[in-house]
């Protein structure tokens, strides 16, 4: 299975994606924002990054932009798990190197499904 990096502040929320992947048989880092995220990454490699938006310290657009500027990640996925809807921050997503988007509350199944596609498509 494949190594995944969840970045999100909300502890319940990251509880709920580290649980479902890991029953899915991945193997799962975790970070609380942007910046955090950056320090656990610096000496890893992950299949598939998935990221809040709102974050404080670092937001989710601000990581998947420097993310994409590092080689090892340039053409890692990145899925967008957030509360936001708005056309607008999913255009800023997708302009710093988003992969995919899902909105929050999400489906542990359809997240699984999701993560799937992702990695399979690398």
């Amino acid at each position: 299975m494949a190594t995944i990096m969840a970045v999100d502040d909300s502890p319940s929320t990251l509880h709920m994606i580290v649980d479902t992947l890991k029953r899915a048989g991945h193997t799962v880092m975790q970070a609380e924002n942007g910046a955090e995220a950056l320090e656990v990454l610096s000496d890893k490699t992950v299949d598939l990054i998935i990221t809040d938006i709102n974050m404080p310290d670092m937001d989710g657009v601000e990581l998947t932009q420097t993310l994409r500027l590092e080689p090892k990640f340039k053409f890692t996925p990145i899925l967008m798990l957030t509360i936001e809807t708005a056309g607008y921050k999913r255009l800023k997503g997708k302009e710093a190197g988003a992969t995919a988007w899902l909105v929050k509350p999400f489906n542990p199944q359809k997240l699984t499904t999701i993560v799937s596609k992702l990695i399979r498509s690398t």
